[in-house]
């Protein structure tokens, strides 16, 4: 029969045996490695050289068309199309010439010319030359102007030209009779488009009585007409 120091150093022999095992069996699995601690006490060498910077990467695939903006403001109005290509100023002019009028009347018409207007916004430039003459013993004044289909222009104003004589002395005959060549010219604005009578006329000043009035004696008379652009 055993005794109890034997049975008890049995009991620890039983439970020393498995610990052992599992203990070599931890020794396998977890082996140290020998170059673990080979370089463990190396210094850290300096940085290298930063590399070159890489090629460009291809395209990307192009990206969806974004949302339509708004409308913009509207815009201003634009001119007429008349207007961009209207055709050209083409000359418009005219010319009636007389030989020796010896027109001796003091009230009245005294000579005329037709002429065709091509454009109501244009103006009209009339020249009459010719001679004339005012005598008379006392003070006198007469008057020579132009009428557009028997009307003086009234854009701006009347186109005329007078003849004023003082009255004379007994030294100097009152009754002198001069004549000269001389011109009435000017521009009227608002004579419409188509046929224009373009009329010269004498008559009497303002306030002043009349005298022996002459026109065109014994040379060339004649007016001129010409269409201009406004």
């Amino acid at each position: 029969m055993m005794s109890p120091l034997i049975r008890l150093l049995l009991l620890l022999v039983c439970l020393a045996l498995p610990l052992y095992g599992v203990e070599k069996v931890r020794s396998r699995g977890y082996r140290k490695d020998p170059d673990a601690d080979k370089y463990g006490s190396c210094l850290q060498g300096p940085a290298g050289t930063p590399g070159r910077d890489g090629n460009p990467g291809a395209n990307g695939i192009p990206g969806t068309p974004g949302i339509p903006g708004r409308d913009g403001l509207k815009g201003e109005k634009g001119e007429c199309v008349n207007e961009i290509f209207e055709e050209p100023w083409r000359p418009n002019y005219k010319q009636c010439a007389w030989n020796s009028l010896n027109y001796g009347i003091d009230l009245g018409k005294v000579a005329d010319c037709t002429f065709t207007k091509l454009r109501s916004d244009s103006s009209l430039r009339v020249l009459f030359s010719g001679s004339l003459r005012l005598k008379c013993k006392n003070a006198c004044c007469q008057r020579w102007y132009f009428t557009f289909n028997g009307a003086e222009c009234t854009g701006p104003l009347p186109i005329e030209s007078i003849i004023y004589l003082d009255q004379g002395s007994p030294e100097l005959n009152s009754t002198i009779n001069i004549h000269r060549t001389s011109s009435v010219e000017g521009l009227c604005e608002g004579v419409k488009a188509g046929l224009v009578d373009v009329a010269v006329w004498v008559g009497t000043c303002a306030d002043y009585p009349r005298g022996d009035a002459s026109t065109g004696w014994n040379s060339v008379s004649r007016i001129i007409i010409e269409e201009l652009p406004k």
